[in-house]
């Protein structure tokens, strides 16, 4: 079951339990993907946008790509939209131009998850990275429905990647994020940034989501039959017929006859 459009962006961009949620994610995602993305083409998948705007400047294209029945919103605000609102299986993305992917608020509350991921795996190109954001099962915020994170099918590190192997990707790292309690009181709020810093030396299972970096890795493809003529390899001379003696051992043959040596 997907949530709505509307309620997702009351969260993120009006609560101040969502916008505390929005910087510690994104300030992960960040972490994660140190590097440039300058010349790249980066992608969310679900309700991502908000940890887009990070690669806005350097990216050579940023898409958000919002399922159709969670609905979609503009964005970024104040900037051309480069929001779409797509089929969840079917993306208007050609094969292997993706060089990162985001999926947040997609998987967990995707009807058919392995399709999903099958579909990631078509647009995401060779070599390219994705991340997959979900909520964490043995974390409070997948208990509470005071947040999006509450909703869906939550995951351990376990499952995730067990299922990501699965479609073809290769596990590269993980992490977590959001240790601070989902509540909209001021002491956790106040607190927040203190539960964060401690939960970094904690174990993964405290934090309320789960972030899997994976890599696509293409392998190069045999020719029917190269392995077993490798196993038979050519010398130098390989492939010449071998020299036949003559019929009459000791003789050489003329121009208009044969003469004895």
């Amino acid at each position: 079951m997907h949530l709505d459009a509307q309620d997702l962006r009351a969260f993120y961009y009006r609560s101040a339990l969502g916008r505390v949620a929005q910087k510690n994610i994104r300030g992960e995602v960040c972490r994660l993907w140190s590097t440039s993305t300058k010349g790249q083409t980066v992608v969310g998948f679900g309700f991502a946008v908000p940890l887009l705007r990070p690669f806005l400047p350097d990216a050579r294209r940023v898409i958000g790509l919002m399922p159709a029945p969670q609905g979609v919103m503009a964005w970024p605000s104040g900037m051309p939209n480069v929001s779409v609102l797509c089929e969840e299986l079917l993306w208007p993305i050609d094969t292997g131009v993706v060089d990162k992917l985001v999926m947040m608020h997609g998987l967990e509350t995707s009807t058919n998850a392995p399709a999903l991921l099958d579909e990631a795996y078509r647009v995401l190109g060779p070599g390219g990275r994705a991340l997959f954001i979900v909520p964490n099962r043995a974390g409070l915020w997948s208990r509470s429905d005071n947040t999006p994170f509450g909703y869906g099918r939550p995951y351990t590190t376990g499952q995730l990647e067990h299922q990501l192997r699965d479609h073809g990707f290769a596990i590269e790292r993980h992490s977590a994020a959001l240790y601070q309690p989902p509540s909209h009181k001021r002491f956790w709020l106040k607190t927040g940034p203190m539960w964060e810093r401690i939960g970094q030396g904690a174990p993964r299972m405290a934090g309320g989501v789960l972030l899997v970096e994976v890599s696509k890795q293409v392998r190069g493809q045999n020719r029917p039959g190269l392995p077993q003529a490798v196993k038979r390899p050519l010398g130098v001379l390989g492939g010449l017929g071998a020299p036949e003696p003559g019929r009459q051992a000791g003789r050489v043959s003329g121009g208009f006859g044969t003469t004895r040596t």
